[in-house]
């Protein structure tokens, strides 16, 4: 980080100069970790809308430009031209791999598909009927039961075990989750299947007969996963950085990001999204869908839109782009244009593109819209589908673990509050207080 110039701040008739770093993309930080200490005041920032939690060298959002570069990438081009795993390579380690280092990565993570026989156990202690979150927040965590020997978080090959252990069982663990509570058998991964290849068999195939991914279906879901890798400092992600910062072991830290994740304002979004379209057939679908446009533009109406625009980018979700191409890739593959559900998501869709209202708004379909669509067409069921956007984000979370891990700057995390509770008083002897209450 390279200081610049400073900033003033005048406080009480005195004048403070403030130290400024310099960012390579994005806004510059004013250095306000001295402010307590030699001013005597905090700075007051409700959900850290304008404080840095840290510094990072991993993802980048431009939100008025919309845009998303990985370790310096454009979102378009690593969705076009790599996979999953090669995507998590980079966000792992800083470059994309050459052909050799793909090659040795993507064997590495195979090894570590299984999940220990013990842990499948664990399942059973769930009910059928239980939220797959509620399971992978349970099951994540127990992974340090089970792997004891990678919970030395200052030793550099402990933390790289656990990293691809955490990449690699992912998708074994999450497709466990579904097929425990379908009451079907666990399918055991098949390491000849790349990465999405192998999460559709687990998650679909059965022991009664042979199952064969489809290729379309395998990259959409591939995509989905790259989209979803890493985010900037959203909620889930400050999470596991906050955890981690005590010292917790990777698999606590992850299991955190998860419980946070589950949230509909997180990751639950296109579960919402998807919910919200059963909503409106149930009232009449696509012939209906002008009274739900109607409810949405009413001021007092309390009918939300689910799956339009975004906290983060003032423009078009460049996600978004990707996944409609992979939305109508889809649809197409599958025959399902005129299901009457996607019928209705693409009305929908295009109503947002072409409506003033939505327009001048800049509420366009964003990720969570055609993500959902995508994951329901391909079989999967609206309660995994936060458990993927888990799935996908692991290496984004583990990777910002780590380089909180190294940064030198990392303290653990305290946030200050402002106080405005009662001022100091004294207690009154239980048999002397009044009864206050009406």
């Amino acid at each position: 980080m390279q200081n610049i110039n400073g900033a003033r701040l005048t406080f009480k008739g005195h004048t403070y100069s403030l130290p400024v770093i310099k960012s390579t993309m994005g806004p510059d930080a004013i250095d306000v970790r001295d402010l307590h200490e030699h001013i005597g005041v905090i700075a007051y920032d409700p959900g850290l809308i304008s404080t840095a939690l840290c510094s990072s060298e991993i993802s980048f959002i431009d939100g008025d430009k919309g845009e998303l570069f990985y370790r310096g990438y454009p979102i378009e081009q690593l969705a076009t031209h790599c996979d999953y795993l090669e995507t998590c390579y980079l966000i792992k380690n800083g470059e994309l791999p050459t052909a050799t280092q793909y090659d040795e990565y993507v064997t590495t993570v195979k090894r570590h598909t299984m999940v220990h026989e013990q842990l499948m156990r664990l399942y059973q202690g769930f009910r059928r009927d239980a939220h797959p979150m509620a399971i992978l927040v349970g099951v994540v965590g127990a992974l340090s039961a089970y792997y004891q020997d990678s919970l030395d978080i200052t030793n550099p090959e402990h933390r790289l075990l656990a990293a691809t252990r955490l990449v690699a069982k992912m998708p074994t663990i999450v497709a466990m989750a579904y097929k425990y509570t379908v009451g079907q058998p666990f399918m055991y991964p098949r390491n000849e299947l790349n990465y999405a290849e192998n999460f559709l068999h687990m998650m679909f195939a059965t022991p009664c007969g042979p199952y064969t991914p489809n290729p379309v279906l395998a990259r959409a879901l591939d995509r989905i996963l790259i989209l979803h890798a890493d985010h900037e400092q959203n909620a889930s992600t400050s999470t596991v950085r906050l955890s981690g910062s005590s010292g917790a072991n990777p698999y606590a830290c992850i299991a955190s990001g998860i419980a946070c994740l589950w949230g509909p304002a997180h990751g639950g979004a296109n579960e919402a999204c998807l919910n919200m379209l059963f909503d409106i057939q149930k009232q009449g679908g696509v012939e209906k869908i002008g009274e739900f446009i109607k409810q949405v533009k009413d001021k007092d109406s309390n009918t939300k839109l689910m799956g339009f625009g975004h906290r983060v980018y003032k423009n078009f979700d460049p996600r978004a782009t990707l996944m409609r191409e992979t939305c109508h890739e889809v649809l197409n593959e599958l025959g399902l244009q005129n299901d009457p559900l996607f019928k209705l998501a693409l009305e929908l869709e295009r109503i947002a593109l072409e409506d003033d209202y939505f327009v001048s708004r800049k509420l366009y379909p964003n990720v969570d819209f055609y993500s959902g669509i995508v994951q329901k067409a391909i079989g999967i069921p609206v309660q995994l589908f936060t458990g993927i956007f888990a799935m996908a984000r692991t290496i984004g979370w583990i990777a910002q673990w780590n380089e909180m891990i190294h940064d030198p700057e990392q303290k653990i995390g305290r946030p200050r509050q402002l106080y405005v509770g009662a001022q100091r008083r004294g207690v009154v002897p239980l048999k002397l207080r009044r009864n206050t209450m009406n």
